[in-house]
């Protein structure tokens, strides 16, 4: 097989990155190493960043997400019972959307079927060789059969487990990780969600977070230890600890049920230098992983998606490195700057093991500043709508 460029990873990612190709001639195949069924059946993030949104409508697949989209024009922090609204739209003159992360690859998925771009699924075995060579090789193992593909470029998006990272000669490669002592138990519910925007909660009892995915289906988060197992939480256990944590006016509305989905994630962030080796470029998960406070993972690989559009289409139509020269450079930019924020969002909001009386009352004062200065509200604002491309 022959394509100009060869993407590992068939999810939102590797979607997005080839329906934008497409849009400029530059031919695909997308290489996904669980079933169709599996990946779209994956429960994720949903709020999008202007930049994400912009780059759906590029790719020509924004229609279903603009006539969905729920418009957040703000969202709400909270210490105890204090309430502070950050009004995105007056602050910065945007919005976020929230729009579930399913939907968004659902979206993609039925784009690439219409252009009868080849996908192919549980491949095994995936090898990444002759990167310094005018041609790329990656072969891999489908149905027990051996195959090859040629390509120009290869774009790793296939997450933190994936063979691409790891492509990279491990002496070339620095890798900068920070894991946080505590994890999030999530449960998404059948119920309307307790407020029409976010709530970011820290309690003297920890971190909760009021999300959604429409109008109908919430998305609700506990801050837990590590050693906590999902079975050990029972749905009335976690109704109980998450009216306890958010502020008191939200918790007389809020509407409880059964959970149809529950789960515990860790958090941590990492950072992979470089995010590019020869004719490899890494994207998104394969090369950096925020926390989720602050909605920055899929949002930054967005960010990459657009730097390697860019670079390519520049190749493609202008014959020019310059872009794929200046990709790493462009790319760790920005990844560096949400995961200062991510970071900053996350101490600003947890509890963590060891911290002192000190520790809460400077937590409490960052709080108080927020509320108190306009500046420091806006410099949240812009980096939670997106730092520009």
């Amino acid at each position: 097989m022959r394509t100009q460029v060869c993407i590992i990873g068939g999810g939102p990612s590797g979607l997005l990155l080839g329906q934008l190709l497409h849009t400029v001639g530059v031919d695909t195949i997308v290489l996904e190493r669980q079933s169709k069924d599996h990946v779209l059946s994956r429960i994720r993030a949903g709020v999008l960043e202007r930049g994400f949104q912009n780059l759906m409508i590029q790719a020509g697949v924004g229609d279903r997400m603009i006539a969905e989209g729920i418009i957040h024009d703000g969202t709400l922090l909270s210490n105890g019972d204090e309430k502070l609204r950050i009004d995105f739209k007056a602050l910065t003159g945007s919005h976020v959307m929230v729009y579930g992360q399913t939907e968004v690859t659902h979206d993609l998925y039925a784009a690439r079927d219409n252009i009868g771009a080849p996908t192919l699924h549980q491949v095994e075995h995936v090898e990444i060789d002759n990167l310094d060579q005018p041609q790329a090789t990656v072969r891999f193992q489908q149905n027990g059969e051996q195959h090859e593909i040629t390509c120009d470029y290869v774009a790793g998006c296939d997450g933190f487990h994936g063979v691409s990272r790891t492509t990279i000669p491990v002496e070339k490669r620095r890798e900068f990780e920070k894991v946080y002592p505590f994890g999030w138990l999530g449960i998404l519910s059948e119920t309307p969600p307790v407020d029409h925007e976010l709530i970011y909660a820290n309690s003297e009892r920890g971190f909760a977070l009021a999300s959604m995915r429409n109008p109908n289906l919430s998305r609700y988060y506990i801050q837990c230890p590590l050693s906590d197992d999902v079975k050990d939480w029972s749905d009335d256990a976690f109704w109980s600890e998450f009216k306890s944590r958010i502020p008191s006016d939200a918790a007389e509305r809020l509407v409880t049920g059964p959970s149809i989905e529950k789960s515990i994630a860790p958090l941590r962030s990492f950072v992979c230098e470089p995010m590019s080796w020869g004719r490899l470029f890494l994207c998104g998960d394969a090369a950096h992983i925020v926390p989720p406070t602050g909605a920055k993972g899929l949002n930054t690989a967005a960010s990459d998606i657009h730097y390697l559009f860019e670079a390519l289409a520049e190749k493609y139509s202008e014959r020019s490195d310059a872009g794929l020269n200046a990709y790493c450079e462009k790319a760790l930019a920005r990844v560096w700057k949400t995961q200062r924020f991510s970071w900053w969002m996350t101490n600003l909001l947890h509890h963590f093991p060891d911290q002192t009386s000190f520790d809460r009352r400077v937590q409490s004062a960052e709080f108080a500043f927020l509320q108190s200065n306009e500046d420091a509200q806006r410099a949240l604002a812009t980096n939670y709508v997106g730092l520009p491309y």
